[in-house]
């Protein structure tokens, strides 16, 4: 095998960081674009998940772009789309614009993102495989700390008067750069080319988008009659695409996803796992900044920096948890759930007691707390997770997994922000006691789903003690 192309790994890295900051970013930035653009709730709820809804649901389309027309290719076109949504997004006039160019942005980094993975995956071998992997676990964690600590640093310097906006065009120079020195990477494609499922990428999308469209709108405008219309027609759309699904596997077809993946007991349990846990993650990062700008007034900064200790937290005990999980298994990530869940309602009861006198020094044990239970539980479960499925379809199996992370943040965004903006919608005499209760209705929810997931952790480490 060649020298592994490390000048190569160190741009595939850069896209790595870039896609992932770009999805704690916005957080920090959510009161700088209410005020500047005059953005609603919902379409707050629509900024945030609109990314991650499309990076979510073209992953598995992206990787197999990249198979079939080469990875390096596809990586060029991804970073170039990505780097023209971004400057989209830093020069939109309106808050609609900017839904739609976040959108743009969602789908182009889901044609970029699955070609870092792969394109290291057949660039390196054995010990430099496990090291280039490993560089880039540590790219990704330093991406979610940078997208709250630096994120909240540019809003708050307003260079050259431009704000928010600043979140968004530092993307356009490195991905000038990043497109320039593409040279590097080596081009690679898989050595059959796989057939290509237009009709089963609009299934999933259109249902996917529809269902969360319904879920973040319709309860700002009081359930309207076509609520129940988009999410019937979701639900036929989920169901057209299972039976493609299904349909091409029996003609001996590649289908876009294996639908007996999830006839697999363990494997479904895991993806309903991943969906759940997922889906706290972007919702509680949404809420806190609300809670720590919207209701504190602190600027951009200081809330980015409030954030500093759950993330490090996060990377903390992301490089502990492999060592947890090869000594006790499963057990040790139902421990790391048990661990967020109580981390969680100890925040929860900080905010909630504290009303209208609230201290933001007094939670940063708490918010590590949160941070390094997020690391134990999060990072492992994808590796169970893909355990449970044999070689041949891991590559498949990682889409799917892949793509129930983002679908789960952007349904853990609906849903939480739906019970958060609800409370703001209700009034009260107190700005920060509104906020704080409203954090507290978004946060249970988070809570529910952490126990629930610690409940079928402790099912699947009994399982593997049976078999």
């Amino acid at each position: 095998m060649p020298a592994p192309p490390w000048r190569g790994l160190s741009v595939l890295l850069l896209a790595g960081f870039v896609t992932i900051f770009d999805l704690f970013v916005v957080n920090v930035a959510i009161p700088s674009m209410q005020a500047g653009l005059g953005a609603s709730f919902a379409q707050v709820g629509f900024i945030v998940a609109g990314y991650e809804l499309a990076f979510g649901v073209l992953l598995i389309t992206g990787g197999r772009l990249g198979d079939r027309y080469g990875r390096r290719r596809l990586f060029v076109a991804g970073m170039a789309g990505f780097t023209a949504a971004s400057a989209l997004c830093g020069l939109a006039p309106t808050a609609g614009v900017l839904i739609a160019a976040r959108v743009l942005q969602g789908l182009a980094a889901a044609l970029l993102f699955p070609q870092v993975y792969a394109a290291i995956r057949v660039g390196f071998d054995g010990a430099a495989s496990r090291r280039a992997f490993a560089l880039l676990g540590m790219t990704l964690g330093l991406a979610a700390i940078a997208g709250q600590v630096l994120g909240g640093w540019l809003v708050h310097a307003d260079l050259l008067g431009l704000g928010w906006r600043t979140i968004f065009l530092i993307n356009v120079p490195i991905g000038l750069f990043a497109i320039a020195a593409a040279r590097w990477i080596p081009e690679s494609r898989a050595p059959q080319r796989p057939a290509l499922d237009g009709p089963g990428v609009a299934l999933v999308s259109a249902g996917l988008a529809l269902l969360l469209a319904t879920l973040i709108e319709a309860p700002a405008r009081g359930w309207p009659g076509w609520s129940g219309w988009t999410l019937a027609a979701a639900a036929l759309a989920l169901v057209g695409f299972y039976a493609r699904q299904e349909r091409l596997r029996r003609a001996g077809r590649m289908p876009l996803v294996d639908m007996r993946l999830f006839a697999q007991p363990r494997f479904a349990l895991g993806g309903a796992l991943v969906l759940l846990v997922y889906s706290t993650s972007s919702s509680f990062f949404l809420c806190f900044a609300l809670l720590a700008q919207s209701g504190l007034g602190l600027d951009p900064l200081a809330a980015g920096l409030l954030f500093a200790p759950c993330s490090v937290g996060f990377v903390a005990a992301s490089l502990l948890a492999p060592r947890l999980v090869a000594r006790w298994g499963t057990p040790a990530i139902a421990a790391g759930a048990f661990a967020y869940a109580v981390s969680l309602a100890v925040l929860i009861a900080q905010v909630g007691l504290a009303g209208d006198g609230l201290e933001p020094s007094r939670w940063l044990p708490a918010l590590v707390a949160v941070g390094a239970a997020q690391g134990l539980i999060m990072t492992p479960l994808l590796n169970l997770v893909l355990g449970f499925v044999e070689e041949a379809r891991a590559g498949m199996a990682a889409g799917v997994v892949s793509t129930l992370q983002q679908v789960g943040a952007a349904l853990g965004v609906a849903v939480v922000g739906l019970l958060f903006g609800r409370v703001l919608a209700g009034g009260g005499p107190a700005r920060e006691a509104l906020y704080a209760a409203a954090f507290v209705a978004g946060m249970a929810c988070n809570l529910g789903a952490a126990l629930l997931a610690c409940a079928l952790l402790c099912l699947l480490a009994r399982a593997a003690r049976g078999r």
